[in-house]
């Protein structure tokens, strides 16, 4: 093997031209789905614009702004008037999210539609199932997700993502799903979800934070790994089409290990937490908010990320 001198590693970083040629990772629009946000009416947000609220109305503007910049996938979060303990509003036909769907459909009919699957926007206490004996119960919660899938499918959902982290609901969409005629409908799970200090600043925008207690005994412990790979075992055998390992910066490890391990296409959600961090040392003059957003979600890609749910998604149509 030739070294130094005659080796100079620095020869193809000469120029931008040369770093652009030999580049080993690229980030493009194509990859990027990009998070909204629908409820009863508009609530923008000043600080953090990507975790701003659109009204059913609003959001066929937004829509069409996106396309226009080339974003072809968003995934939606819904925001209901009214929550209860079974957070009906999410499965119900005409919910915030339904009403969306459908508005959405008619008009965009090339824009990815991707739903959140989970209950925690439309509960009274803020968890992602039913509450019996204060604990979240996992089984009753399954056929509220699954109505829920459902519905979205029926209103104009191209793609299903539970994100609530019950055993057992890759499975129960699917039968229910298949069962309902929407056998070509995708599932993405949320398969390696960790319970993060990192999702703050979404659940205040999704208004889902718990009002006791935490999310500890259903999302993941952050110290496991080989837990991860057992998850997207389970959700491959009961019929998930992508894999999503949630959030993705503090994980890049467990993204490699599940890009290895799988064949299926991953996806890593680039949560609020991270956005905000940078957001604020930007607002502060600590970093370059453009070249820090490009280098975090250059790793996420490089560590294995087939596509990239990410806030950044609108600014970096225009970087690019």
């Amino acid at each position: 093997m030739s070294t130094f001198p005659g080796t100079r590693l620095r020869r193809l970083r000469r120029t931008g031209a040369l770093r652009s040629l030999v580049r080993e990772t690229r980030l493009d629009v194509s990859d990027l789905v990009y998070p909204l946000f629908v409820g009863p009416e508009s609530m923008p947000n000043e600080e953090l614009p990507a975790l701003g609220r659109f009204s059913v109305d609003d959001l066929a503007r937004e829509a069409e702004e996106l396309l226009g910049l080339g974003i072809s996938s968003v995934i939606l979060f819904g925001i209901p008037e009214e929550k209860d303990d079974e957070g009906s509003g999410a499965y119900a036909a005409e919910g915030i999210v339904q009403r969306a769907l459908r508005a959405l459909r008619e008009r965009y009919p090339d824009l990815v539609l991707i739903t959140d699957v989970c209950l925690c926007e439309y509960t009274s206490h803020g968890h992602c199932g039913v509450i019996e004996d204060g604990e979240v119960a996992n089984d009753a919660t399954l056929e509220l997700l699954s109505r829920t899938a459902v519905s979205h499918a029926e209103a104009g959902a191209d793609v299903v993502a539970p994100s609530d982290m019950m055993d057992g609901r890759v499975a129960a969409l699917r039968a229910t799903l298949d069962e309902g005629g929407f056998t070509d409908t995708p599932i993405v799970s949320y398969a390696a979800k960790y319970a993060s200090a990192f999702y703050g600043p979404f659940r205040e925008a999704a208004e889902s934070s718990p009002s006791f207690g935490d999310r500890r005994g259903y999302q993941m412990d952050p110290a496991n790994v080989r837990e991860a790979l057992r998850e997207c075992e389970l959700d491959v055998a009961e019929g998930a089409d992508v894999l999503m390992v949630k959030p993705a910066l503090p994980n890049l490890d467990v993204l490699r290990a599940v890009r290895d391990r799988f064949d299926l296409p991953v996806a890593a959600y680039n949560v609020s937490g991270e956005y905000a961090m940078v957001k604020a040392a930007a607002a502060r003059g600590w970093m370059d908010e453009q070249q820090a957003a490009m280098e975090s979600l250059t790793a996420i890609k490089r560590a294995g990320a087939d596509f990239v749910v990410t806030y950044w998604a609108k600014e970096l149509a225009g970087w690019l």
